[in-house]
């Protein structure tokens, strides 16, 4: 594969070109690993940003419904937005059904529109691994938003938090009192809670668990990077197209603020950071799965369950078959001894 053309393909904003990266960097093999590290290497010397949206909810919520009318209305403003939509993987047959693409039939027919379905593959967070290399390359590739939707919430969710500039969680009205949302992890990771099907017989109900979720805001501990109302709640309707201009001027009044002071660009490195963590701790994790990691942990697994061997003993042993430069080290983890 010719990595050069394909990154001059992706900088003119080519959408086979950067669907084509994307599969590339989402692969795993060693050959398309390098491969995918040189074309990011490569675009990153572009210099383009575009402001990324993390967005999760819970299952029904309507977050594909609000994505679709979202994008829609940034498209009329003559904005482009790539959506990079996360599928839960099965446990069983490791399948996903990628289905969010028909799902926002308007939007993926949009020309200025990039929509990509990728597999969670089991990841911590409902978050592909490779999510954050897909949003370089669409950063890359010239579009202004890109919003990254996971497959539900929980508290593993903030992650989502370490490669956006701004999260926003959506919920349903009657989602919970001022009491459930105190709790903390995803609370304090939102910088707006967004409670959508304010309409209809829903419409005075969305206004109580806004004012439910807005008051448990308060009670958070304010962060340095927000501004004066930072988080806040609102409401929308993603089926009649109201509110959404007012989440927008909230996201850009709230990137505007960080830019001025500084804590884009701090979040941003301290992101790139956390994510070289995860990328080593993903890629030692990785060793353990070659076939003769494998065979060399059945033998040692069958051990311990014999009890012939201690646990850690068995993971010192194998760790030093596979890495003995750096089991044999000074500075590695010490191992404790078998009180035998």
């Amino acid at each position: 594969m010719d990595i050069s053309a394909l990154a001059h393909a992706v900088l003119r904003g080519e959408r086979r070109a950067l669907a084509r990266a994307i599969t590339l960097a989402e692969s795993g093999r060693a050959d398309h690993r390098a491969q995918a590290t040189e074309l990011l290497e490569d675009l990153a010397q572009s210099g383009r940003q575009a402001i990324r949206i993390g967005l999760s909810g819970t299952p029904g919520v309507g977050k594909s419904t609000f994505i679709e009318s979202f994008g829609l209305m940034l498209i009329e403003r003559g904005l482009r937005v790539a959506v990079l939509a996360v599928d839960p993987s099965s446990k069983r047959t490791g399948g996903s059904i990628l289905g969010d693409k028909t799902r926002m039939d308007h939007l993926s027919r949009a020309p200025e529109a990039f929509i990509r379905p990728s597999p969670s593959q089991s990841h911590l967070g409902g978050v592909a691994r490779r999510t954050r290399d897909a949003v370089a390359l669409c950063e890359a590739a010239g579009f202004d938003v890109v919003l990254v939707e996971t497959v539900g919430v929980g508290q593993s969710e903030t992650v989502v938090a370490d490669l956006s500039d701004v999260f926003l969680l959506l919920l349903a009205p009657a989602g919970g009192d001022e009491l459930q949302g105190v709790k903390r992890g995803i609370m304090e990771a939102a910088d707006m809670i967004v409670v959508n099907k304010a309409d209809g017989e829903l419409k005075a109900t969305a206004t109580r668990t806004c004012a439910d979720y807005a008051g448990a805001l308060r009670l958070l501990r304010k962060r340095p990077e927000d501004p004066a109302g930072f988080p806040k709640a609102m409401t929308v309707s993603a089926l009649e197209n109201n509110g959404l201009p007012g989440v927008w001027e909230e996201i850009t009044a709230l990137v505007d603020w960080r830019r001025k002071f500084g804590h884009w660009e701090r979040r941003r490195a301290e992101q790139a950071r956390r994510w070289f963590e995860e990328e080593l701790r993903e890629t030692v994790l990785a060793r353990l799965q070659t076939p003769l990691a494998r065979r060399m942990s059945a033998n040692l697994g069958a051990q311990v369950e014999a009890g012939q061997t201690s646990p850690a003993r068995a993971a010192q042993t194998m760790l030093a078959a596979i890495w003995p430069e750096i089991a044999t080290s000074p500075e590695s983890l010490d191992a404790p001894k078998d009180s035998a």
